[in-house]
């Protein structure tokens, strides 16, 4: 067991992927049976995402759906990763963190990013624009947002039953988005595994330009990416077909689809451009036997000085990740494991 993991936490990012054969409900009720697998394994948090009109992803409301998890489950954390807040007025995600704190006390976090919608058409229904997810707006926003639970808003409106609630906020972000974190002193979720050299460069930024706030003393790394781990080196990578696929479709077909058995991509005969992106999605991506993860995720945790690896794992075929987050939990020395 290696005494470098025993030391970090372990938390899970699921992103309510559709399956063929299967809706988006049954996609979300899968997410709120896998956050009691993984409370059961030890798992430090569970966070839900938040997309908009992606055929392949049901999460489009985190908080709602992290108020579904929170109540199926009894002691994990439970968050988002994150609620995008040029989407959305601080005051409204102020609230409802609010909400969530109140029904579930000690066990919410409230993570952000700053993406807005993929496409033009997606980006006007929101009533946004590639502008507002600027790094200086997004800066605002999440002082506005903080400001709300301190009671700090000089226009004489409260946000209830935010306001003195302690939600941890955390700030998924690269590049600029670090220097946000760094600048407002709130942890720093940070991806992914595959891009390596431009992650370590992000925490470098963080760590150098961080200034305590009341919400963190000193620095709070968490690195993020997928992680596959099977018996065997091969049946993990045949866990990463699935989405890997996903993405070569969306990049040649503008959809992003429904997650395909891996047998059947296997037979599958790929244009030159799409086997491109196919293998691009495959490339280092972290998997393998539970001692090649390990070691891979040990050099990742040193490199990195992260107190938290936030992991993500979408294949087509449930049971099979669900053995991959057993496998992971083992290798992370999780209580349930």
């Amino acid at each position: 067991m290696s005494s470098v993991l025993e030391s970090v936490r372990f938390s899970v990012l699921d992103r309510s992927r559709t399956r063929e054969g299967h809706d988006g409900p049954q996609a979300l009720r899968d997410t709120v049976d896998f956050a009691r697998e993984a409370e059961a394994l030890g798992y430090h948090r569970f966070w839900v995402s938040e997309h908009h009109s992606v055929p392949g992803v049901a999460g489009s409301a985190p908080t709602v759906l992290a108020a579904a998890v929170a109540a199926a489950t009894r002691s994990i954390r439970v968050g988002t990763g994150g609620v995008m807040l040029p989407n959305h007025r601080p005051l409204v995600v102020a609230e409802q963190f609010g909400v969530l704190e109140s029904l579930f006390p000690g066990r919410i976090d409230m993570g952000l990013g700053r993406s807005v919608g993929f496409t033009d058409g997606v980006r006007k229904a929101l009533g946004r624009d590639k502008e507002d997810a600027s790094a200086t707006d997004f800066a605002d926003q999440v002082t506005e947002l903080l400001g709300w639970f301190e009671g700090t808003s000089p226009t004489g409106v409260h946000a209830r039953p935010a306001e003195g609630l302690r939600v941890p906020p955390f700030l998924l972000a690269l590049g600029e988005g670090a220097d946000v974190a760094a600048a407002a002193g709130l942890p720093l979720v940070i991806g992914d595994l595959r891009g390596r050299d431009k992650m370590l460069r992000g925490v470098e930024r963080y760590r150098a330009a961080f200034r305590p706030s009341p919400w963190a003393a000193e620095p709070y790394v968490v690195v993020s990416g997928t992680v596959a781990v099977a018996a065997t080196e091969e049946r993990a990578r045949r866990l990463l077909l699935p989405e890997a696929w996903a993405m070569a479709r969306a990049r040649t077909h503008g959809a992003f689809p429904p997650l395909a058995p891996a047998a059947r991509i296997e037979a599958l005969e790929m244009t030159q451009r799409e086997r491109g992106y196919f293998e691009a999605g495959l490339t280092g991506q972290v998997h393998g036997t539970e001692d090649q993860v390990a070691a891979e995720l040990e050099a990742v945790v040193k490199e990195s000085g992260a107190q938290e690896v936030l992991v993500t794992t979408s294949t087509h075929d449930r049971e099979a990740m669900y053995d991959s987050y057993r496998r992971l939990a083992r290798v992370a020395g999780l209580r349930g494991a």
